[in-house]
């Protein structure tokens, strides 16, 4: 799917990306990522995944990498999530309110901000369909970046990191929701949805988190017994018992 010359997600520069000399070079580089990312949304649509992650990336590659200093957030849900949708919608659905980059009048940064945000949010939905989990992450990360107010990017990293199923990536969905509460229009049908998800996603974290914790401590009795082994021991001579002051004590047991 990939090739060692393509440019990476974050828009970092490389010998891959595009040089850029003044304004109009940038306008034409838009040019060019739009193109490129309207021929990605129709193998996009044509359920060819693989592929039109490869033509994203490239047209992500015609666009200058973020700037250092951070693009001023804006009051409201960008204008690519502001048409909320579900992320396992239809292709087409996915795709469709992104189909155009941002019209010009706010300056060419914050044009190419919206851009890389637009671009890197649809790599996030090309690697839901193929099961790129951590990869969803990674690009949904890059788009809130440059849009920290981008619904969909927000769904998407979500759904990810929901489908990650560790104590963290559960704990950081819950975060997600959290914001995602902050950013939907009141009264958008999404809210109700979005409480009900994030009431659901408790007991998952608390459950993570025990089998998370109890596999660690039996990683820690497995290394126990084989240094106390050598001496006939176990950790089962050692019983922790609670001391009444909100703390244990440790009663050696033959």
């Amino acid at each position: 799917m990939a090739d060692s010359t393509r440019p990476p997600s974050d828009g970092t520069a490389t010998s891959s990306t595009a040089v850029f000399d003044d304004g109009a070079d940038i306008r034409e580089c838009l040019d060019r990522a739009n193109h490129l990312k309207l021929e990605a949304n129709a193998l996009f649509k044509a359920g060819k995944w693989s592929e039109a992650v490869v033509s994203y990336r490239t047209a992500l590659g015609q666009l200058p990498p973020r700037r250092q200093s951070a693009i001023p957030a804006q009051d409201h849900p960008s204008a690519g999530g502001t048409a909320v949708d579900h992320v396992h919608d239809h292709p087409s659905d996915i795709i469709a309110s992104d189909s155009a980059l941002p019209e010009p009048g706010d300056g060419v940064d914050l044009e190419c901000s919206k851009a890389r945000a637009v671009i890197n949010a649809n790599i996030g939905a090309c690697l839901l369909k193929l099961d790129d989990h951590k990869g969803v992450v990674d690009v949904c990360t890059q788009a809130l970046n440059d849009d920290p107010h981008y619904v969909k990017a927000l769904q998407r990293r979500i759904a990810a990191n929901e489908k990650l199923d560790t104590w963290s990536s559960l704990g950081r969905a819950q975060e997600d929701y959290k914001l995602l509460l902050d950013l939907l229009p009141e009264g958008s049908p999404e809210v109700v949805r979005t409480r009900k998800a994030l009431q659901l996603l408790e007991p998952r974290v608390q459950a993570a988190q025990k089998r998370e914790t109890t596999e660690m401590l039996d990683k820690l009795k497995g290394l126990g017994n084989s240094i106390l082994g050598n001496f006939g021991l176990s950790t089962d001579n050692f019983k922790f018992e609670p001391n009444g002051q909100g703390g244990y004590s440790m009663n050696f047991v033959r």
